[in-house]
């Protein structure tokens, strides 16, 4: 495999440009305290996989493709009787990336996927949850290049949580910026 000495496009970014600009914007004396992307995770719930167990594979099937590895089904933790919900039963599923695949992904978010949602005016600055982790919630997964839109029979939701090493949400909007992340306002 050629993919050990493979550096995403981003990633080099990063480490030649926006490093040195966080370094002297917070003063950071260590090069470690600088904030780095941790992960991303990607995550659909599918409300309708109780009645239907087939959604919940199909939507699998499409994190899968975006993502560019197996996700995990997520099953239900307890009973719930209103929604005709058991134990166990499978409701949605998840991937979280790392490394390259995660540099890879955003790079496709931001310049590919963003720009093909419908009314798209930005991303809400306000997102953050204090810690310097950002939500993302869209609307239709069919954004993505890698979905074969004649071929989706539901289009689903998806939720991505963009995780940083970032010690509080001003340190982690200065990181995405960096990474072209298309704020509002």
């Amino acid at each position: 495999m050629a993919e050990q000495n493979y550096t995403p496009r981003l990633k080099q970014h990063y480490q030649d440009v926006i490093r040195g600009e966080l370094s002297k914007t917070f003063g950071y004396k260590n090069p470690m305290e600088v904030p780095r992307l941790d992960k991303v995770v990607l995550n659909m719930g599918i409300g309708e996989g109780v009645a239907d167990s087939k959604k919940v594979q199909a939507a699998a099937a499409h994190l899968g493709l975006i993502a560019g590895q197996k996700p995990v089904i997520t099953k239900a933790r307890k009973s719930i009787a209103t929604f005709k919900l058991r134990e166990g039963m499978p409701i949605g599923a998840k991937v979280t990336l790392r490394q390259n695949r995660m540099y890879e992904f955003i790079d496709r978010l931001v310049n590919i996927a963003l720009p093909r949602v419908r009314d798209f005016r930005g991303l809400n600055p306000k997102s953050f949850d204090g810690r310097g982790n950002y939500a993302i919630g869209l609307k239709e997964h069919i954004i993505f290049p890698e979905i074969d839109y004649d071929k989706v029979e539901d289009v689903l939701g998806m939720d991505i949580i963009v995780c940083t090493t970032a010690r509080n949400d001003d340190e982690a909007r200065a990181l995405l910026q960096g990474l072209n992340f298309p704020f509002r306002g």
